[in-house]
C-alpha cells in the first residue's frame, strides 16, 4: 500500500497527483550533484535555471536539453529555497556526500508518484534477490489500472529501477539484485521531516515510506535519532510511551509565513 500523502501536504512540495518524470527520466542524481555543487545554498529558483539554462553547469549540448533538463530538476526537487522540503535538502546536502543519494531519493519519492508507487516492490524484496524492471513497471500498473500504454509503463519501470539503483538500493547492471542501504542521522532527519510535513507525529515518523527506505530497525532509527538532534537537525524527546520530534532549524520561520506552493 502507498504511503497516504494529504493534500495539506502539497503546500510544502508533495505531489500527490499525475504520472511524475519517472515517465521519462531517472531521479537525475548526477545531475542534481552538478547543479547543487555550482550553486550557493542561497540560490533561488531562477538561479538555478540560470546556471542550468544560461551558463550550462549540467554540460549539456542544445538548448533544448538544458531546458528539459531544468524542467525535470524542478519536477523532481522543487529548486526553490521557499519550498520547505527543497530547503531543508538544501540544508543537508553538503553534510555528507554519502548521504546525497538517500537525500534525493527521499525528495523524489515526495514529488513522483510513479517512483512513490514502486518503494513496496523494494520493500517486500528479501536482500539478493532479484528485482526487475517489470515488477517495477507491474506496480505502476496497479497504481494506474488501465491507464497506461505497455511501452509507457515499460520506460517507467526502466527508470525506476534505474533510480532505485542510484540510491544503492539495487546493484547490478543487467541482474539487479537488492541491497541494503546504510542509514545516517542526515537522512534520517530528512525523512523524519518528510513525514512531519505529512501530519504524523511522535513515534510514527519512524515509520513512514522514508523511514523505511531507510533499511534500518526502529532501535536503529532510534539511536540516529538521538545523533541528529545532538547535531542540531531536529529535537527528539521521548518519556516513557511519549516521543515528541520537532524541527526547529529545519522548518525556521515557516510558521511566519504561508507555506510555498
Amino acid at each position: 500500500m502507498i504511503f497516504p500523502i494529504p493534500e495539506t501536504a502539497t503546500s510544502y512540495g508533495f505531489v500527490i497527483d499525475g504520472l511524475g518524470t519517472h515517465s521519462s527520466r531517472t531521479m537525475m542524481l548526477d545531475e542534481l550533484r552538478l547543479l547543487l555543487a555550482s550553486c550557493p545554498p542561497t540560490t533561488g529558483s531562477d538561479g538555478y535555471r540560470t546556471a542550468i539554462v544560461d551558463d550550462n553547469v549540467l554540460l549539456k549540448k542544445t538548448g533544448s536539453t538544458r531546458e528539459k533538463s531544468f524542467r525535470h530538476l524542478r519536477e523532481l526537487y522543487g529548486l526553490d529555497p521557499s519550498m520547505p522540503m527543497f530547503r531543508a535538502l538544501r540544508d543537508l546536502w553538503d553534510q555528507d556526500t554519502q548521504c546525497q543519494s538517500l537525500l534525493a531519493l527521499s525528495c523524489a519519492i515526495a514529488r513522483d508518484p510513479s517512483l512513490r508507487a514502486t518503494t513496496q516492490v523494494i520493500l517486500d524484496a528479501p536482500e539478493s534477490t532479484i528485482v526487475t524492471s517489470e515488477m517495477m513497471a507491474k506496480a505502476v500498473e496497479e497504481h494506474y489500472p488501465g491507464r497506461l500504454m505497455a511501452s509507457t509503463l515499460a520506460t517507467i519501470g526502466r527508470n525506476t529501477a534505474s533510480s532505485w539503483t542510484q540510491s544503492g538500493h539495487l546493484v547490478g547492471r543487467t541482474g539487479k539484485v537488492r541491497a541494503m542501504v546504510q542509514s545516517h542521522p542526515i537522512v534520517l532527519a530528512y525523512a523524519l521531516l518528510l513525514g512531519h510535513l505529512c501530519d504524523v507525529r511522535g513515534e510514527a515518523l519512524f515509520h513512514t515510506l522514508w523511514a523505511k527506505v531507510l533499511d534500518a530497525p526502529i532501535h536503529r532509527l532510534q539511536e540516529q535519532a538521538i545523533l541528529a538532534s545532538q547535531q542540531g537537525w531536529l529535537e527528539y524527546r521521548q518519556s516513557g510511551a511519549v516521543t515528541e520530534i520537532t524541527f526547529d532549524y529545519l522548518l525556521r520561520e515557516i510558521d511566519e509565513q504561508e507555506p510555498a506552493t
